[in-house]
């Protein structure tokens, strides 16, 4: 086959398949109503209100994703994500957190303690070194350095809950299927620029210095402004395995739609990992936004859903397609 047909196909292929999830409906890659953000779970929906009127009054993209991601870490009631957060296996809440912009610039932080806004971290190492990322220690001496301060991030609740888990001590990972872990966050503004924040406190009752997809560009995020963006959720060492987040954007960079680009990286996941022990709790899901607009969610279980708010949509939630 001539790669002129090889490539015909393949576009061909992905628009013929784009009805079968939750998409839109795009036909030879027409060019969508912007701007458009999406964004991980039901905290999505409240994020994505903050993040919108930030946008709508003229804030950027970089700062509507930032924001709209710190409304998850503020809030106590969030227990994947900043403040309130599950601790690790030592009752220490641990965060992870990275931002990205429409120039590939990006900044991360992994292992924050005592800091509510990894975030906004990860914003100043974008903005302010020659790094990407920076981890632990190093982190927290940066974050004060740059005026954050001290927080205790353990809410009574989630000292509570560590206190009844070590009763038992069981090791295997927490990922909640049917409600949500991590914030992930995809926006592309009027001028079609994308940006992406991804933040989380990690899986519960991970070892000490555990760190999973969220802060690592190309795992738990990735995007190409000539092309699209994706972000991940669940179990990080599944994702990283893959580098889930940059694959999803490759296989939109080779004509897939957002939801066939998902859903391909998904059934990789599950190839890989079917007979592996965490087979019985992995679960995974990514969010995909398209240079053209077009937008999708997937996961390889029931349960993972995407919050959605554009010109017609005021922050809605909707149940990805799934596997199996």
């Amino acid at each position: 086959m001539s790669r002129r047909k090889f490539i015909k196909n393949t576009v061909l292929g992905s628009i013929a398949t784009s009805g079968f999830g939750i998409t839109v409906k795009n036909p030879k890659n027409k060019e969508l109503a912007v701007p458009r953000i999406i964004s991980t779970w039901k905290h999505g929906v409240e994020a994505n209100k903050i993040s919108w009127q930030k946008l709508k009054n003229g804030e950027g993209g970089l700062t509507a994703v930032e924001y709209g991601v710190r409304d998850s870490e503020n809030n106590p009631d969030e227990r994947s994500v900043g403040y309130g957060g599950l601790p690790d296996r030592e009752g220490k809440v641990t965060l992870d957190a990275c931002i990205m912009n429409s120039n590939n610039d990006c900044g991360s932080v992994s292992f924050l303690e005592n800091i509510k806004n990894p975030i906004s971290v990860a914003r100043l190492v974008m903005e302010k070194t020659p790094h990407v990322m920076i981890s632990g220690k190093g982190a927290y001496d940066f974050a004060i350095k740059n005026g954050f301060k001290r927080e205790n991030l353990l809410t009574e609740q989630s000292k509570k809950d560590w206190e009844d888990w070590l009763k038992k001590s069981e090791h295997k990972p927490v990922i909640n299927i049917e409600n949500h872990d991590t914030i992930s966050m995809l926006l592309i503004d009027s001028d079609r620029n994308l940006f992406g924040a991804c933040t989380t406190s990690g899986a519960a009752w991970k070892m000490h210095g555990r760190v999973g997809d969220s802060p690592i560009i190309g795992a738990g995020l990735f995007l190409d402004n000539d092309v699209g963006a994706a972000a991940a959720t669940g179990l990080g060492e599944a994702v990283i395995r893959t580098a889930g987040s940059a694959m999803v954007v490759e296989c939109m960079r080779n004509g897939m739609s957002p939801l066939d680009a998902c859903k391909e990286v998904v059934h990789r996941i599950s190839k890989l990992h079917r007979n592996r022990p965490e087979w019985e709790y992995l679960q995974v899901g990514f969010i995909a936004l398209s240079k053209s607009g077009d937008y999708a969610g997937y996961s390889l279980k029931k349960g993972f859903n995407f919050a959605l708010t554009d010109d017609q949509n005021d922050s809605i939630l909707i149940d990805a397609k799934y596997r199996i």
